[in-house]
């Protein structure tokens, strides 16, 4: 058995190498993807570009203004003369917040009055329009504090009171790609093994192929890991990949050990493996199996808890998020990766993916037999 799977092996080996923008695809498209996810997709934003309307001119508004700037939030780029120009620039798309300071900002403060000032947020983008509100909200109320010490005499930490000290575990900093690069390595092994397991086994079917294999004294389970262990090997080696640019380019700490985490990866393989393998036993043609391999990576996407939290959606899609192996995949990447938990923390994600590949795995294995008979 291990003989005929070890030219089987080889042989696909062959067709790899023979396809080198197959295999070029599997390596570089994951890193593409590492990048542009890392950098593009994120809810850190700095320099917002903002433009100003002071009705007072006072260096009590000139304060205000340069507290904002130095926040790093907000880059002033439009001082206009009328509050009514303001409009124009965000309907333009020219800035994306604008500060409002009416006439009489000055006096009020000087008479230790309440001074009350607008902000101007382009809600067509909701996620950044959270950033601002609440970067906006921040500095305005710095400006506050800083007000009412010069007014005491003293500093408001010394005043008796509640005062909050968050501390954040894990990303200090809330950085988009700690969160973005462990739920790359589960895409890697679900989206893509799914994708090149099952267009692999269809070209033979496409080519011809196949039907000479099935004559042959090989088995349908030596054709299986045959046919499934090249793209394994080739998953890990971007996994691996995934990891060392993630610790280079964006510096994502790996807390956990390294050695379980591949362990688990070898583990939630099988379910991706299971799939592709139930792909190409329904699809005839590549095509078809690469629109299957799509229909099933985009329940992943979204509902996984990749790029939007499980906890915001409704309770009957959270519901249905239980039966996504992938959620549990996140999961055990995220815990390894920035937490350094152990097996112990993770045995109920554990569990729930080793059932997962076990049904789906034979499943697959069942109908690619009948389907070679």
């Amino acid at each position: 058995m291990l003989f005929r799977v070890y030219h089987l092996v080889h042989k696909e080996f062959i067709h790899i190498r023979r396809d080198p923008r197959t295999l070029a695809i599997m390596v570089v498209m994951p890193l593409v993807m590492l990048i542009l996810l890392g950098y593009a997709a994120t809810t850190d934003i700095e320099h917002l570009r903002t433009a100003v309307y002071d009705g007072d001119k006072s260096s009590q508004s000139r304060a205000l203004i340069e507290a904002y700037r130095a926040s790093n939030s907000f880059d002033f780029v439009a001082f206009v003369p009328r509050e009514e120009d303001l409009a124009y620039l965000v309907d333009r798309g020219d800035v994306r917040g604008a500060l409002i300071i009416p006439a009489g900002y000055g006096q009020k403060i000087v008479a230790q009055d309440k001074a009350e000032i607008a902000f101007l947020i382009d809600g067509s983008d909701p996620t950044a329009a959270n950033t601002v509100l609440a970067a906006s909200q921040q500095v305005g109320q710095a400006v506050s504090v800083n007000l009412i010490e010069q007014e005491l005499g003293r500093s408001v930490d010394s005043m008796p009171g509640v005062e909050v000290r968050p501390r954040v575990w894990y990303n200090p900093n809330l950085e988009s790609a700690y969160f973005m690069i462990p739920g790359m390595i589960v895409l890697v092994l679900f989206v893509f093994t799914i994708l090149f397991t099952a267009t692999a086994i269809v070209r033979e079917r496409e080519l011809g192929t196949i039907e000479q294999l099935i004559v042959t004294p090989i088995r349908p389970l030596e054709l299986i890991v045959a046919k499934v262990l090249p793209y394994v090997l080739v998953s890990f080696v971007v996994v691996i990949e995934v990891l060392v640019m993630g610790v280079l380019l964006f510096g994502v700490p790996i807390n956990g050990s390294v050695p379980l985490l591949l362990a688990l990866s070898a583990l939630f393989l099988l379910t991706s493996l299971g799939v592709g393998i139930f792909v190409s036993s329904t699809a005839t043609t590549q095509h078809e199996a690469l629109l299957m391999t799509f229909a099933t990576a985009l329940p992943t996407v979204y509902l996984s808890g990749f790029l939007f939290p499980i906890e915001a959606m409704p309770r009957w899609l959270q519901m249905i998020t239980y039966l996504v192996p992938a959620r549990y995949a996140m999961v055990i990447m995220r815990g390894i990766i920035l937490k350094g938990v152990g097996l112990t923390i993770l045995i109920e994600q554990v569990a729930a993916v080793l059932i997962f590949s076990t049904i789906v795995v034979v499943l697959a294995a069942t109908r690619f037999r009948k389907k070679l008979e």
